[in-house]
């Protein structure tokens, strides 16, 4: 059984508009923790990478609709990548590294979520947003 979310990701100082759609994501069972999202999440970006990647599609064109879709978030970029396939154990670790070193936040509707085993508030129409903080270097 599949289970879909949705998601708006977003970077500080990058247009932080609340006009982002929100993205539907459909994982494989409905996750009950923080922890369960993001390695769902996870497991669902290394798999679609990987299909791209076998199907030698690396450099997908853009539609119009792409352009202006990332257009609103600031950027247009076709996500190319090259080297190897990638491995679903070290993305899941990267992950949770990330979340605990504070690289991005977590919001379901407007509360945070901030810990790993933190309970997800499911109520209709819950949209989460991902907020990836930026590091600044002097």
């Amino acid at each position: 059984m599949s289970f879909t979310i949705y998601a708006r990701m977003k970077k500080p100082g990058r247009r932080m508009s609340k006009d982002l759609p929100p993205v539907p994501f459909v994982l494989d069972e409905r996750p009950k923790t923080v922890r369960e999202l993001l390695l769902g999440l996870t497991e669902l970006g290394v798999r679609d990478y990987n299909a791209r990647k076998d199907e030698g599609q690396l450099l997908p064109f853009l539609t119009r609709e792409e352009i202006a879709g990332q257009a609103v978030r600031g950027k247009i970029a076709f996500g190319a990548h090259s080297g190897e396939k990638a491995d679903l154990n070290k993305a899941a670790e990267n992950t949770v590294q990330c979340f605990l070193d504070g690289i991005y936040r977590i919001f379901a509707g407007e509360e945070e979520l901030a810990g790993l085993e933190d309970e997800i508030p499911w109520k209709d129409g819950l949209v989460f947003t991902f907020i990836r903080l930026t590091m600044l270097s002097g």
